[in-house]
């Protein structure tokens, strides 16, 4: 049985108060409309049609050639969004599925029950619905004694008795695809101009047809945001399933409460997540790391065994058993080798550190290639910005850098060179060399340098 997807995504979210798609809005890192599809090509449809007008080009360059686009050029209700869709959906489609952009919770699980309740059911439409306490506005689903659905009303045009009502419909749908074509057109135009694509629900029931229903089992699944307040309580929502998951899979998280991982993060298994540590973009942990308290990673890799305390990095490769910290950043194109030490205050940009190395604290290396088992002392700092041009700074193997050293970019240090504290190093330095002062001069050359 062929399924297709339609996603809405025409409307303006005024309540956001944004000048952006409130489809476009982001929880855990990732847009609202980014969930809705990735839920619905998780039951393995191909090319989901997502329904554009508010920022229709915005929407596209989000998303990409992930989905086919359809444009509701006028605002004239769901009824006629999920119309203006068809001709992106392929003929020989059984069944069609519509979900809502702005519905970012809804579970591949939850879906997946809603078309194989409709693939059962001899009618041509089934709802999803959830039994709650508080309405949020949603239209409350009326029933008849054989338990098919009625009609659906909304809580503007409710009385009484359907406001008591506590089955709501949510905004998810699965019809049979010749039916819902025919049906669109049958839509009649409410007293706001609008075709609503509720009004189907009455269609079906006047043609003697079966109109199912199936229940949430979690309520959370059903939040759509039409505030940043909605935004909030659905960002709480999925930090949570965050954690949870990332516990499961074995990661300790000491408190989730005051721990933020984006999703798509991947940690792998005893690592600990210390309070106030934030986790973003595309980053990759490894095995039996402890990271935090106060940590900041983004679009970064770090292997297994790594310690990091209270560091800020970004777009950064961190290999197997580094410890750094407290206080480190790591800048874009920073790379630490196995085992090395990070001292406090101290900054890497565009460099490698071999293995071993260890770089004391309130050092700045940048633009520079460092070798294995290198000592940085404190306070050195490679002087690679001329004002106009960065220029690379090249250190060999087993190289000893005195505190308070400048190296002075383009430069190259040989294997074992030496520096004195406060050299200034405006020139090459042989392998084996103990240069010292500013500027600094060769004063020996060490023996044994091979």
């Amino acid at each position: 049985m062929k399924v297709s997807s339609i996603i809405l995504a025409a409307g303006k979210g005024t309540r956001m108060k944004s000048a952006y798609p409130k489809v476009l809005h982001k929880i855990c890192g990732r847009p609202l409309l980014q969930y809705a599809v990735d839920a619905v090509t998780a039951l393995g449809v191909e090319q989901p049609v997502v329904v554009v007008g508010h920022g229709a080009d915005v929407v596209r360059s989000t998303l990409g050639d992930q989905v086919l686009y359809a444009e509701q050029e006028q605002q004239l209700g769901t009824g006629h969004a999920v119309l203006s869709a068809q001709i992106a959906i392929p003929e020989d489609a059984d069944l069609v599925l519509v979900t809502s952009g702005d519905m970012p919770l809804f579970t591949p699980e939850t879906l997946k029950a809603l078309l194989e309740t409709q693939i059962r059911n001899s009618g041509p439409m089934t709802i999803l619905t959830v039994v709650a306490i508080d309405p949020r506005g949603f239209g409350r689903i009326v029933r008849g004694v054989d338990g098919s659905v009625q009609a659906i009303v909304e809580e503007a045009q409710a009385s009484p008795e359907i406001l008591a009502i506590r089955e709501l419909n949510v905004g998810a749908y699965c019809f049979q695809a010749r039916w819902l074509w025919d049906a669109l057109r049958r839509i009649p135009l409410s007293p706001k101009g609008e075709y609503y694509l509720t009004d189907v629900v009455g269609l079906a029931v006047a043609d003697g047809q079966r109109v199912e229903a199936i229940a949430v089992q979690d309520e959370r699944e059903t939040m759509g945001i039409n505030t940043r307040i909605h935004l909030a309580e659905a960002e709480a929502v999925m930090r949570r399933r965050i954690m949870e998951k990332l516990m499961l899979d074995g990661v300790t998280v000491i408190n989730p409460d005051s721990t933020y991982v984006e999703i798509g993060v991947q940690i792998g298994q005893d690592t600990i997540l210390q309070p106030n540590t934030f986790i973003y973009g595309k980053t990759l942990i490894g095995e039996n790391c402890i990271i935090g308290p106060n940590t900041i990673i983004t679009d970064c890799q770090v292997g297994n065994d790594c310690v990091i305390l209270a560091a800020v990095m970004e777009k950064a490769v961190v290999e197997d058993g580094v410890d750094m910290g407290p206080f480190a950043r790591l800048r874009k194109g920073a790379h630490l080798g196995p085992h090395v030490h990070m001292g406090n205050f101290g900054e890497v940009k565009d460099s490698y550190l071999g293995a071993g190395t260890k770089m004391g604290h309130f050092s700045y290396i940048g633009n520079a290639t460092i070798g294995k088992d290198v000592n940085i002392g404190a306070g050195t700092i490679t002087c690679n910005y001329d004002g106009e041009h960065k220029h690379p700074t090249v250190i060999g193997d087993e190289v000893f850098i005195g505190s308070d050293t400048m190296l002075v970019a383009p430069l190259n240090l040989g294997d074992k060179a030496r520096t004195g504290a406060g050299a200034v190093v405006t020139h090459d330095v042989k392998p084996g060399e103990v240069v010292v002062g500013v500027p600094a001069r060769p004063i020996r050359k060490k023996e044994n340098v091979e």
